[in-house]
């Protein structure tokens, strides 16, 4: 894509004026959301990052938008993994319900700064070092493997950082919220509140996920225009669907499993594309490797996007079925 730089700005504005409507919206009325509400603000992203798809096929190609919503799809599916651990955030520090939007958006606004370093970085490093794939080719094999061992996160299993563990001991907290606010005045004397330790916790979290994120992305698509607005569309109306999946995410017991099948699926496609391209000396003496093959992005986006409805129905259908067993012992008791 030859992506000019009016282009560039006024995606980056526009996308910025939605971000701080949003943002606006919740520091006027910080609240729970209803599900009627959530919906339509996921439905409304969601139709965005479509229409978005339909604008790139327009000017650039069904190969471009094929790009796109398989990038779009494969990042939306990593941030909905993500909840799972900010719900165990939230729950840990027992945030209250009507100020977890405005920890959410700040961690959504956190996560698009540091993908943003990341994209920057890594677009850099591809286009010099195009050995670079099999590094990132390795490390999402290597991160489909944990995925896989792990199994959902599990709030028994959460375990606080170095960070979280520093601002414990070094910094002087209180025990009580003071709304959404990082800090209060108890007795004249200025406190952090609990909330900083959740921004912290947030923070890392996103850190740790945009290192995940940032390789399967460009596992199917080196364009950084694609790269990030694939990853902003990915990110907005997280909130929303935080409170819209609710008890939901706890049923999507094999949505692990098919992230794994997808990150080690891209990693073995980016190590394929590193052996095509391959220009390392001890590799087929830095000869291309011929038998290589190069994975379309139709096929890609067959296998992402199948991978994840099995793995979303086969949970649901699972956790049914668990669900009737709890039952039918309570009966039998």
């Amino acid at each position: 894509m030859n992506v000019s730089g009016w282009v560039w700005a006024a995606t980056l504005v526009v996308l910025t004026a939605v971000l701080l409507a949003d943002l606006l919206i919740i520091g006027r009325r910080p609240h729970e959301p209803s599900i009627r509400e959530s919906s339509l603000w996921v439905a409304f992203y969601v139709g965005l990052a479509l229409l978005f798809g339909v604008g790139l096929w327009l000017t650039s190609g069904a190969g471009t938008a094929g790009e796109f919503y398989t990038g779009w799809l494969t990042e939306y599916s990593l941030s909905v993994d993500n909840l799972f651990v900010f719900v165990i955030i939230m729950g840990r520090f027992a945030v209250p319900r009507q100020y977890q939007q405005k920890v959410l958006l700040i961690g959504i606004v956190l996560a698009l700064v540091m993908r943003g370093g990341f994209i920057a970085a890594g677009a850099a490093l591809i286009s010099q070092f195009s050995w670079v794939f099999y590094i990132f080719g390795a490390f999402l094999i290597y991160t489909a493997i944990n995925f896989f061992r792990q199994g959902e996160p599990d709030e028994d299993e959460f375990q606080e950082n170095v960070l979280i563990r520093w601002s414990r001991r070094a910094l002087p907290l209180s025990k009580e919220y003071n709304g959404a606010k990082l800090t209060t005045r108890p007795y004249g004397r200025r406190l952090f509140t609990p909330m900083l330790t959740v921004m912290i916790a947030i923070g890392t979290t996103d850190l740790i996920f945009a290192l995940d994120s940032i390789p399967a992305i460009f596992g199917i698509t080196q364009e950084p225009y694609l790269v990030f607005t694939a990853n902003v569309f990915a990110l907005m109306g997280l909130r929303q669907l935080y409170f819209l999946l609710g008890g939901l995410l706890d049923r999507l017991v094999y949505l692990n499993i098919g992230l794994a099948v997808v990150l080690g699926f891209i990693g073995v496609k980016l190590v394929l594309e590193a052996l095509a391209d391959n220009n390392l000396f001890f590799i087929n003496d830095g000869e291309h490797v011929g038998w290589a093959p190069h994975i379309p992005i139709w096929l890609s986006l067959v296998v992402i996007l199948g991978t994840l409805a099995v793995a979303t129905v086969a949970s649901l259908v699972k956790s049914a079925r668990d669900r009737r067993r709890e039952l039918a012992g309570a009966a039998h008791r």
